[in-house]
């Protein structure tokens, strides 16, 4: 992929999630519970919804975002349910890339496996948040492959935010925009991601953990 242009696709994705943080406005609570609020309201990037989840997990910022980030090997592939491999297909800087994510089938597999292509840019803000931001591109060496959906990311991700006077603690928002594709009741969607995303903490918090203990 032509560097340039990622650099400025996804420069343009990390202001938009970095807007998405700073909005509070619109935003429908539609799952609470063991300290994770998860909530949307329409995606203007496309005919679905864009979600939040918010909550705080037992950990430093740096242990938390080694469990979350986007690395191939990483420690996402074993701890998120969601996750079946990541991979690095361009690497462009140390903090700029393109990746595939394939994902399991999910909801009593009605949603088959997916894969995802995206262009993600980590960043580091001057208060310590770590951020990973994405969105789907396409790329010459990642056509759709058999026995996978291709799924598409719009303006997605995830920070790591440290938490003024408690070290030990992490402030972790995320947002997904996705596209699944495929022919799917709305309703099984819409029931898909809060509860996975609710999943999502709960299985990085024992992750958070086992690995950093």
């Amino acid at each position: 992929m032509d560097p340039a242009l990622a650099a400025q696709m996804s420069q343009e994705v990390a202001e938009k999630v970095l807007r998405y943080r700073r909005d509070a406005s619109g935003w429908k609570i539609c799952r609470e519970g063991n300290g994770v609020s998860v909530s949307w309201r329409p995606s203007v990037e496309f005919a679905g919804n864009l979600y939040r989840g918010e909550g705080m997990v037992h950990g430093t910022p740096e242990a938390v975002w080694d469990c979350v980030r986007p690395a191939a090997g990483g420690l996402r592939e074993q701890w998120d349910e969601n996750v079946t491999s990541f991979e690095v297909i361009e690497s462009i800087t140390e903090t700029l890339c393109v990746s595939r994510t394939s994902t399991p089938s999910a909801a009593m597999k009605l949603i088959s496996p997916r894969d995802f292509v995206d262009v993600v840019l980590v960043k580091t803000y001057e208060d310590g948040t770590i951020s990973s931001n994405a969105t789907h591109v396409e790329h010459p060496t990642c056509p759709p492959r058999a026995g996978f959906v291709r799924g598409f990311n719009h303006p997605c991700g995830c920070f790591c935010e440290p938490v003024p006077g408690e070290p030990d603690k992490t402030r972790l928002v995320t947002f997904f925009q996705t596209d699944l594709s495929g022919y799917l009741p709305q309703s099984v969607v819409d029931s898909f991601f809060p509860r996975s995303m609710a999943g999502f903490y709960a299985n990085l918090q024992k992750a958070v953990k086992k690995f950093h203990a």
